[in-house]
C-alpha cells in the first residue's frame, strides 16, 4: 500500500476512552488525527481504534501446534524448557520468517502494535526488529538474557526463574526502560516479589490473591491477561482466574494478550470473544482491554485529536453485523478479519 500523508474519512466511529458512537469526519495529516468533526449521514462503515496485543512470544511461531506434553515449566520455563530448546535450534532466517508471518497475521486481525517478551538476548531482539521492519504493526520489545540492554525494556520471567532480577531491573531503570514481569501464572507465590520491583507491567496474575490485586491497583500497575493461553496450558479451569471481574471491581486496568504462538494464534478478535464469553466481562471493557495496551508503547490508543491514526475501517455490509444495535459488543463477539478494510496509518 502507498502511504497517504493527508486524508479525510467518514463513518460511525468509537471515540475516546468511553468508545462513544458518533457519526464523524476524521482528518488525518502526517499520520496524526488532526480533527474529528460531526458528520451526519456518513457512509455505512465503522471506524474503530486498532488493537494492541499486550503480551506475545512471537518466536514460538516456529513451534506452532507442536505435539507437546508436560508441565508449564517443562514447556516454557527458561532456560531449558521445550520452547527454549526449539528456539536455540532454529536457524535465524527461519525464526525471522516465522515472527514476520505472525505479525502479518496480527495486522490482518486488526492489531497495530504488540509487546513481546523476546528470547535470545541481543540477537533475539535484532531478529524481531528485522521481522517487523516495514510493517504497520509496531513492536515494544522486552528483552531477556541480555537483550534488555538493547530493547525497550526487560521482559522478566517469574522472579523465581531469574537469579539476577534485581540487577536487570536496576539497569533498566537507569536507562529509562520498561520493566515487566510474568507473575502469578500458576500460583500467587511470585507476585509479592515482583511487586517489590514496582514494575510497569505484570503479565498473567492468573492466581493473584485479593490482597495482591488491591496492591496492584493501588500501585496503578496494569495487568496483561492471556485467558486462552491460561486455559490451554491448564493453569486455570475457572472464569475466576485470571480475576478479570475483580480487577474491574477494584478499578484496576487489564490489557489483553495472546501469549505463546506455540499454543495460541495471536488474534485479539478470538481473544476478545473468548474473554467476553467465558468471563462474562462487559464487551466495552473487553474492547478497551484490546486497545489500551497501547499504553505500554506510551500512547492511549483511542480515537482522539492529536493522537496517531491507528484505526480500523470496518464494512458491516459484508455480512450480518450491519444489523448490530451495539457496535462494541458486535466487535467483541462477532467480528472476523473479513470485515476489516484497513489498518491505518496507510490507506489503499
Amino acid at each position: 500500500m502507498q502511504e497517504v500523508t493527508s486524508y479525510v474519512i467518514t463513518g460511525r466511529a468509537l471515540l475516546g476512552e468511553d468508545l462513544l458512537e458518533e457519526d464523524v469526519s476524521i482528518t488525518v495529516s502526517g499520520g496524526i488525527i488532526t480533527a474529528i468533526e460531526p458528520s451526519p449521514g456518513t457512509p455505512d462503515r465503522w471506524i474503530v481504534p486498532a488493537f494492541f496485543n499486550a503480551h506475545t512470544h512471537l518466536g514460538d511461531t516456529v513451534a506452532m501446534d507442536l505435539p507437546a506434553r508436560g508441565s508449564l515449566a517443562e514447556l516454557v520455563k527458561p532456560p531449558n524448557g521445550l520452547k527454549h530448546r526449539i528456539l536455540a535450534a532454529t536457524p535465524r532466517a527461519e525464526l525471522v520468517r516465522g515472527m514476520r508471518s505472525s505479525i502479518i497475521a496480527m495486522i490482518a486481525t486488526g492489531t497495530a502494535g504488540f509487546a513481546d517478551f523476546r528470547e535470545g538476548g541481543a540477537a533475539g531482539v535484532a531478529a524481531l526488529r528485522e521481522a517487523a521492519a516495514g510493517l504497520d504493526c509496531r513492536p515494544v520489545i522486552l528483552g531477556r538474557e541480555g537483550g534488555e540492554q538493547v530493547s525497550d525494556g526487560a521482559g522478566i520471567s517469574s522472579v523465581h526463574d531469574v537469579a539476577n532480577a534485581e540487577e536487570i531491573v536496576r539497569e533498566a531503570r537507569l536507562a529509562g526502560r520498561l520493566v515487566a514481569f510474568h507473575a502469578g501464572e500458576k500460583n500467587p507465590d511470585d507476585i509479592d516479589e515482583a511487586l517489590a520491583f514496582e514494575p510497569d507491567l505484570l503479565v498473567h496474575c492468573t492466581h493473584a490473591t485479593d490482597a495482591q490485586l488491591r496492591q496492584i491497583v493501588d500501585m496503578a500497575i496494569p495487568i496483561a491477561v492471556c485467558p486462552r493461553s491460561n486455559w490451554l496450558l491448564g493453569v486455570t479451569t475457572s472464569p475466576a482466574h485470571p480475576p478479570i471481574a475483580r480487577i474491574l471491581e477494584l478499578g484496576g486496568r487489564f490489557y489483553l494478550g495472546t501469549d505463546n504462538v506455540m499454543f495460541v494464534q495471536p488474534n485479539l478478535l478470538q481473544e476478545m470473544s473468548f474473554t467476553a464469553t467465558v468471563y462474562r466481562a462487559p464487551p466495552g471493557e473487553v474492547l478497551r482491554a484490546a486497545i489500551s495496551g497501547a499504553g505500554i508503547a506510551g500512547r492511549p490508543g483511542y480515537l482522539e485529536a492529536g493522537q496517531e491514526a491507528h484505526f480500523l475501517v470496518i464494512n458491516p455490509a459484508k455480512g450480518n453485523i450491519s444489523f448490530s444495535k451495539d457496535i462494541p459488543a458486535t466487535i467483541v463477539k462477532r467480528l472476523d478479519s473479513s470485515f476489516i478494510g484497513q489498518n491505518v496509518l496507510t490507506l489503499q
